[in-house]
């Protein structure tokens, strides 16, 4: 198999994980798939690596819009009626724990007080982000409209999946410690209690971890 032909096999888990945005919006989950896949194939052709850029970071926004040039082509995105009701929810949980807490709710928090599963809570905030069209009418007595920048969210989600990634080819005890710490929100001194660390030694070895994370983000 070909170098290109390997990336492309290491990574269809980026497929994945861009189809898990749109589920439930009205399109079969193997034509996502599909999609998506087609939009790794050419990543990976496309892709040059001489540029000192990792492979999730340009391939993203390529499998990304081959999902979404297939809603394009099948008309609006339709959202079950399940989906709206957990996302009316969601959002009360949401605003009620901003009050409370002067903070955004951990996805791992409102899934449990959801009574769900953390993608499907993540599914019903998506589902809150109602879109807002690319144009806005200047005045009542104007034919003319003025243009409004609308952030996709992409580089966001692609900063996600490059961190995913980095975390998953860790070590696992390294692998552990960070999804102990920033992924179930443990202290240091559970984390080590889980682990069979000390805290002194979970605080050195968390300080290692991320800066060899950081350095891999930034190549």
């Amino acid at each position: 198999m070909s170098k290109k032909g390997v990336l492309i096999e290491e990574n269809i888990g980026l497929v994945h994980a861009c189809c898990k945005r749109f589920k439930n919006r009205g399109i079969e989950y193997e034509d996502l798939f599909s999609a998506g896949c087609l939009g790794l194939v050419k990543a990976g052709k496309n892709f040059d690596s001489s540029r000192n850029l990792q492979f999730s970071t340009y391939a993203v926004p390529v499998i990304l819009g081959e999902i979404k040039q297939l809603f394009r082509d099948s008309g609006t995105v339709k959202v079950s009626r399940s989906l709206k009701e957990l996302s009316l929810k969601a959002k009360k949980v949401c605003d009620e724990y901003m009050r409370e807490n002067g903070c955004d709710i951990p996805v791992s928090t409102l899934a449990q007080k959801l009574n769900c599963s953390a993608e499907k809570a993540v599914d019903a905030l998506n589902c809150c982000q109602f879109p807002l069209s690319l144009t806005s009418e200047k005045d009542e007595d104007s034919d003319s409209f003025l243009d409004i920048p609308v952030d996709s969210g992409e580089e966001k989600l692609t900063e996600k999946m490059s961190l995913a990634q980095a975390v998953n080819q860790l070590e696992s005890k390294d692998k552990s410690l960070i999804i102990l710490r920033y992924y179930k929100q443990k202290t240091q001194s559970q984390t080590a209690k889980e682990l069979g660390m000390t805290q002194v030694q979970v605080s050195r070895r968390e300080k290692k971890i991320l800066t060899a994370i950081r350095q891999k983000l930034t190549v």
